[in-house]
Protein backbone atom coordinates (compact mmCIF):
# COMPACT_ATOMS: atom_id res chain seq x y z
CA UNK A 1 0.00 0.00 0.00
CA UNK A 2 1.35 3.41 -1.03
CA UNK A 3 1.10 6.04 1.66
CA UNK A 4 -0.67 9.20 0.50
CA UNK A 5 1.43 12.37 0.67
CA UNK A 6 0.17 15.62 2.15
CA UNK A 7 2.53 18.31 0.76
CA UNK A 8 2.96 21.80 2.16
CA UNK A 9 4.72 24.81 0.62
CA UNK A 10 5.04 28.39 1.80
CA UNK A 11 7.28 31.41 1.43
CA UNK A 12 8.66 33.63 4.17
CA UNK A 13 10.83 36.74 3.99
CA UNK A 14 12.02 39.40 6.37
CA UNK A 15 14.64 42.06 7.12
CA UNK A 16 16.45 39.91 9.72
CA UNK A 17 16.67 36.28 10.83
CA UNK A 18 18.56 34.33 13.49
CA UNK A 19 19.07 30.54 13.50
CA UNK A 20 21.59 30.35 16.32
CA UNK A 21 24.50 27.95 16.24
CA UNK A 22 24.72 26.37 19.73
CA UNK A 23 28.53 26.38 19.60
CA UNK A 24 28.67 30.20 19.52
CA UNK A 25 27.60 30.70 23.16
CA UNK A 26 26.77 34.12 24.60
CA UNK A 27 27.60 35.97 21.36
CA UNK A 28 25.43 33.89 19.02
CA UNK A 29 26.04 33.56 15.31
CA UNK A 30 23.34 32.41 12.91
CA UNK A 31 23.59 29.39 10.66
CA UNK A 32 23.66 30.42 6.99
CA UNK A 33 20.30 28.71 6.42
CA UNK A 34 17.25 28.01 8.61
CA UNK A 35 17.27 24.91 10.78
CA UNK A 36 14.65 22.21 10.42
CA UNK A 37 13.20 23.04 13.85
CA UNK A 38 12.95 26.75 12.95
CA UNK A 39 10.94 25.90 9.82
CA UNK A 40 8.63 23.71 11.88
CA UNK A 41 8.11 26.62 14.29
CA UNK A 42 7.17 28.90 11.39
CA UNK A 43 4.52 26.41 10.31
CA UNK A 44 3.18 26.15 13.86
CA UNK A 45 2.65 29.92 13.97
CA UNK A 46 -0.26 29.22 11.60
CA UNK A 47 -1.72 26.01 13.06
CA UNK A 48 -0.78 23.24 15.50
CA UNK A 49 -2.01 19.70 16.09
CA UNK A 50 -1.41 16.99 18.69
CA UNK A 51 -1.99 14.22 16.14
CA UNK A 52 -0.02 15.45 13.11
CA UNK A 53 3.01 17.64 12.40
CA UNK A 54 4.96 19.40 9.65
CA UNK A 55 8.14 17.70 8.41
CA UNK A 56 10.36 20.16 6.44
CA UNK A 57 12.12 18.53 3.47
CA UNK A 58 13.83 21.30 1.53
CA UNK A 59 14.31 25.06 1.38
CA UNK A 60 15.09 27.33 -1.54
CA UNK A 61 17.22 30.29 -0.48
CA UNK A 62 16.02 33.19 -2.63
CA UNK A 63 18.36 35.96 -1.48
CA UNK A 64 22.12 36.25 -0.93
CA UNK A 65 23.47 35.24 2.49
CA UNK A 66 24.42 38.50 4.23
CA UNK A 67 25.40 38.80 7.88
CA UNK A 68 25.20 41.89 10.07
CA UNK A 69 25.79 42.76 13.72
CA UNK A 70 22.83 43.00 16.07
CA UNK A 71 22.65 44.19 19.69
CA UNK A 72 19.86 43.11 22.00
CA UNK A 73 19.13 44.34 25.54
CA UNK A 74 18.59 41.17 27.58
CA UNK A 75 16.42 41.26 30.71
CA UNK A 76 15.83 37.53 31.14
CA UNK A 77 16.64 35.07 33.94
CA UNK A 78 20.29 34.58 32.90
CA UNK A 79 21.34 38.15 33.67
CA UNK A 80 23.74 38.81 36.53
CA UNK A 81 22.11 39.27 39.93
CA UNK A 82 21.62 42.93 40.86
CA UNK A 83 21.78 44.26 37.29
CA UNK A 84 18.87 45.64 35.29
CA UNK A 85 19.89 44.08 31.97
CA UNK A 86 22.87 43.49 29.73
CA UNK A 87 23.56 43.56 26.03
CA UNK A 88 23.86 40.52 23.80
CA UNK A 89 25.95 40.96 20.67
CA UNK A 90 24.85 38.69 17.86
CA UNK A 91 25.58 38.05 14.18
CA UNK A 92 22.31 37.66 12.29
CA UNK A 93 21.16 37.28 8.69
CA UNK A 94 19.91 40.25 6.70
CA UNK A 95 17.13 40.47 4.06
CA UNK A 96 16.23 36.79 3.93
CA UNK A 97 13.72 35.02 1.69
CA UNK A 98 12.92 31.30 1.78
CA UNK A 99 10.62 28.95 -0.10
CA UNK A 100 9.85 26.04 2.21
CA UNK A 101 8.63 22.59 1.15
CA UNK A 102 7.61 19.64 3.29
CA UNK A 103 4.90 17.15 4.15
CA UNK A 104 2.39 16.56 6.90
CA UNK A 105 3.00 13.39 8.91
CA UNK A 106 0.98 11.74 11.68
CA UNK A 107 1.60 9.41 14.59
CA UNK A 108 -1.09 6.93 13.49
CA UNK A 109 -2.81 5.92 10.28
CA UNK A 110 -5.90 7.89 9.19
CA UNK A 111 -9.23 6.63 10.43
CA UNK A 112 -12.47 6.41 8.47
CA UNK A 113 -13.91 9.62 9.95
CA UNK A 114 -10.74 11.46 10.96
CA UNK A 115 -7.61 12.15 8.95
CA UNK A 116 -5.27 14.33 11.02
CA UNK A 117 -2.85 14.86 8.10
CA UNK A 118 -5.52 16.05 5.69
CA UNK A 119 -7.10 18.27 8.32
CA UNK A 120 -3.80 19.94 9.24
CA UNK A 121 -2.90 20.45 5.58
CA UNK A 122 -6.27 22.02 4.76
CA UNK A 123 -6.35 24.33 7.78
CA UNK A 124 -2.77 25.52 7.15
CA UNK A 125 -3.30 26.31 3.47
CA UNK A 126 -6.62 28.06 4.16
CA UNK A 127 -5.19 30.22 6.95
CA UNK A 128 -1.99 30.98 5.02
CA UNK A 129 -4.00 32.23 2.05
CA UNK A 130 -6.27 34.40 4.20
CA UNK A 131 -3.46 35.70 6.47
CA UNK A 132 -4.76 34.13 9.69
CA UNK A 133 -2.24 32.99 12.29
CA UNK A 134 -2.24 31.06 15.55
CA UNK A 135 0.57 33.28 16.85
CA UNK A 136 2.92 35.95 15.47
CA UNK A 137 5.29 34.44 12.91
CA UNK A 138 9.03 34.89 13.42
CA UNK A 139 12.36 34.09 11.76
CA UNK A 140 14.32 32.32 14.49
CA UNK A 141 14.12 35.00 17.19
CA UNK A 142 10.70 36.32 18.23
CA UNK A 143 11.59 39.94 17.44
CA UNK A 144 12.40 39.06 13.81
CA UNK A 145 8.93 39.16 12.30
CA UNK A 146 8.51 38.56 8.56
CA UNK A 147 7.69 41.15 5.93
CA UNK A 148 6.00 38.38 3.91
CA UNK A 149 4.55 35.03 4.99
CA UNK A 150 2.21 33.39 2.52
CA UNK A 151 1.84 31.24 -0.60
CA UNK A 152 4.77 30.84 -3.00
CA UNK A 153 5.42 33.81 -5.28
CA UNK A 154 6.51 33.49 -8.92
CA UNK A 155 8.75 36.54 -8.59
CA UNK A 156 11.22 34.81 -6.23
CA UNK A 157 13.70 32.12 -7.28
CA UNK A 158 16.46 30.14 -5.60
CA UNK A 159 19.88 31.82 -5.79
CA UNK A 160 21.68 29.33 -8.04
CA UNK A 161 25.08 30.92 -7.32
CA UNK A 162 24.86 29.77 -3.71
CA UNK A 163 26.90 26.61 -2.97
CA UNK A 164 28.34 25.76 0.43
CA UNK A 165 28.79 23.05 3.06
CA UNK A 166 27.65 23.43 6.68
CA UNK A 167 29.90 21.08 8.72
CA UNK A 168 27.34 20.44 11.47
CA UNK A 169 23.77 21.60 12.06
CA UNK A 170 21.33 21.23 14.94
CA UNK A 171 18.34 19.43 13.39
CA UNK A 172 16.07 19.02 16.39
CA UNK A 173 16.00 19.86 20.09
CA UNK A 174 13.49 17.14 21.01
CA UNK A 175 13.06 13.38 20.66
CA UNK A 176 9.54 13.76 19.26
CA UNK A 177 7.98 16.33 16.89
CA UNK A 178 5.34 17.29 19.49
CA UNK A 179 5.34 16.95 23.29
CA UNK A 180 8.90 15.60 23.24
CA UNK A 181 11.74 15.63 25.75
CA UNK A 182 14.94 17.63 25.26
CA UNK A 183 17.33 15.51 23.20
CA UNK A 184 19.41 17.58 20.73
CA UNK A 185 20.37 15.88 17.47
CA UNK A 186 22.83 17.06 14.83
CA UNK A 187 23.52 16.24 11.19
CA UNK A 188 26.93 16.64 9.60
CA UNK A 189 27.89 18.02 6.19
CA UNK A 190 24.65 19.73 5.19
CA UNK A 191 25.03 20.79 1.55
CA UNK A 192 23.56 23.88 -0.04
CA UNK A 193 23.61 23.32 -3.80
CA UNK A 194 22.43 26.02 -6.23
CA UNK A 195 20.52 27.71 -3.43
CA UNK A 196 18.71 24.59 -2.24
CA UNK A 197 19.22 22.74 1.05
CA UNK A 198 17.56 19.36 1.66
CA UNK A 199 16.69 17.96 5.07
CA UNK A 200 15.24 14.64 3.90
Amino acid sequence: MIEKAYPIAFEIAGPSAMFARPDTGSSPVSYAVPTKSALKSMFECVVMSKDAYFEPQRVEICSPIIYHKYVNNYQGPLKKSGTVNYQIFATVLENVCYKVYGVIKAYSAPEHKYNAQHQLQEVFMRRLKSGQFYSTAFLGWKEFTPSYFGPLRESTKADKTLNLIIPSMLISMYDRPTNGHVSPSFVQMIEVREGVVRYD
